[in-house]
């Protein structure tokens, strides 16, 4: 295509600076820069500005009329159940799993840069006795969740585990399932795909040049999951398969409960389209985004956005009454999602001021000291609002929450915090099948042993722990990897 047709299409739209370099750019150079314009529908990308810059981010005092919790119909929380209504919803999700009608979407897109790592974050080892990684520890949860619904149900059905990457992700975390042979998991029932990526702007809405030959792009966000599922064909994959029932996460939850059958379960008997797991805010000032109801609709109101008056607001209990925190555990119906896919490009945009390199005036790369543009996310919680039948089930956090994002410096939500968090965890399984083990001893207890705390009756009933850290692995992995033991 001729300088000319492109400098017109260019300029039609504003944004015909993208080729100020084009003299000085060899054959090859054009042909890329090129390719990335044309990917590109400009208007399409204009209007995503525009919508992106106003659509307000913060809650307006006057919103706080508008601003009510969770009703109790649509609420529930683990620790108010029987044990007869858990295993009443553990059953229903069993069987699901056991007809093949249960996925996964794992949200797994992040390069771990807050933790100094460098590889997609799903590889991290946080230090266990076992140093296994997230991925391996979730992969093995998989593969325990399908053992216990095969003993439950009589009939074996298999979990289809969609993991979405970036661009930058999706290589090393393709070949690092295959380096580890998937985990014992059927290569087959593994779908990898790509999130999308959006143009970054300087504040007037012009797009930046990272290279001369290059546009300056990132990650659409955890919400460019809706769109890739479209695009890259998982959808019909989803359908192909008769998977009913999605559990979407992130990777960075050392102890999220994947294909929980007691989530699965709940969803399916209320006939959710839509639902959150959460966890009890701490305080008022906790930096969590709490689930609630703004003008009728279902929504994540961000830390950030709650009035000190809403956020301190208390229940006659004394209990926060913007309590439920959101953790991005999330039920999908596939139903609920062949819909909202098609109406994905009516999604909230979210808007994130950032210090963006790019080509300046001179032709120079510069890294700006100071914000000086804009990074438009998605975020996966905006389609609550669109759920007919939106539900929430609040977990404990000391069994289902510890996210890993930052390295040990900061002292929360970092490595040590995840594996000490996940020790305690295994110990207080242990103590409840009836161990003897002290606070200070390290015990980790294989997923393919143990999902939540079962099957370990036999094994530890009054055995005493004494030496740190120790490997409580499955029969299999002692076969394989040699006995019990550190």
């Amino acid at each position: 295509m001729s300088y000319e047709s492109i400098k017109d299409y260019l300029t039609a739209h504003g944004q015909d600076h993208l080729i100020k370099y084009w003299p000085e750019l060899s054959e090859n150079e054009r042909e890329q820069l090129e390719a990335e314009i044309r990917k590109l529908d400009l208007s399409e990308t204009n209007e995503m500005f525009e919508r992106a810059i106003n659509t307000t981010k913060v809650i307006l005092e006057k919103l706080d009329d508008d601003l009510k919790p969770i009703p109790q119909t649509h609420y529930e929380s683990v620790s108010g159940l029987t044990d007869e209504k858990i295993e009443e919803y553990e059953t229903i999700g069993f069987k699901e799993i056991s007809e093949g009608r249960v996925g996964v979407l794992l949200l797994a897109g992040g390069q771990a840069t807050r933790l100094g790592f460098g590889h997609p974050k799903g590889m991290y080892d946080v230090g266990l006795p076992s140093r296994k990684t997230l991925f391996q520890i979730q992969g093995e949860r998989i593969l325990r969740v399908q053992q216990m619904a095969e003993e439950k149900t009589g009939k074996e059905g298999k979990i289809t585990w969609y993991i979405m990457t970036s661009e930058h992700t999706m290589a090393p975390t393709t070949d690092f399932f295959k380096s580890h042979n998937y985990f014992g998991l059927s290569k087959e029932n593994i779908v990898f795909f790509e999130q999308g990526r959006l143009p970054c702007f300087d504040f007037d809405g012009k797009i930046f040049l990272d290279e001369k030959n290059h546009l300056s792009s990132a990650p659409d966000g955890n919400g460019g999951i809706y769109r890739a599922l479209k695009t890259q064909g998982v959808l019909n994959d989803i359908v192909k398969r008769g998977v009913q029932h999605l559990h979407a996460h992130s990777v960075d939850n050392i102890l999220i409960k994947v294909a929980d059958p007691v989530f699965i379960g709940y969803c399916k008997s209320k006939n959710a389209d839509c639902a959150a797991k959460v966890v009890q805010k701490l305080t008022p000032s906790e930096p969590v985004g709490v689930v609630c109801r703004v003008n009728g609709y279902y929504k994540v109101v961000e830390y950030s956005e709650l009035t000190d008056e809403a956020a301190e607001r208390r229940n006659p209990d004394g209990r926060l009454t913007f309590s439920a925190g959101n953790i991005c555990n999330h039920y999908f119906s596939s139903e609920f999602l062949l819909k909202i896919c098609d109406y994905e490009s009516k999604l909230k945009l979210h808007v994130a001021k950032k210090k963006i390199p790019y080509v300046n005036e001179d032709g120079i790369r510069v890294t700006p000291s100071e914000p000086n543009g804009i990074k438009i996310e998605k975020f996966i919680f905006d389609v609550f609002e669109f759920a007919e039948n939106f539900i929430c089930l609040e977990v404990a956090r000391d069994v289902e929450f510890s996210a890993l994002k930052n390295a040990d410096s900061a002292k929360k939500d970092c490595p040590s915090t995840a594996r000490e968090d996940l020790l305690r965890l295994h110990r207080k399984y242990i103590k409840e099948a009836g161990g003897i083990i002290a606070d200070n001893i390290d015990v980790e207890i294989s997923p393919l042993l143990s999902y939540s705390g079962e099957n370990l009756k036999d094994l530890v009933n009054n055995e005493v722990f004494s030496i740190s850290p120790f490997h409580l692995k499955s029969m299999q992995e002692s076969v394989t990897n040699g006995i019990n033991g550190h």
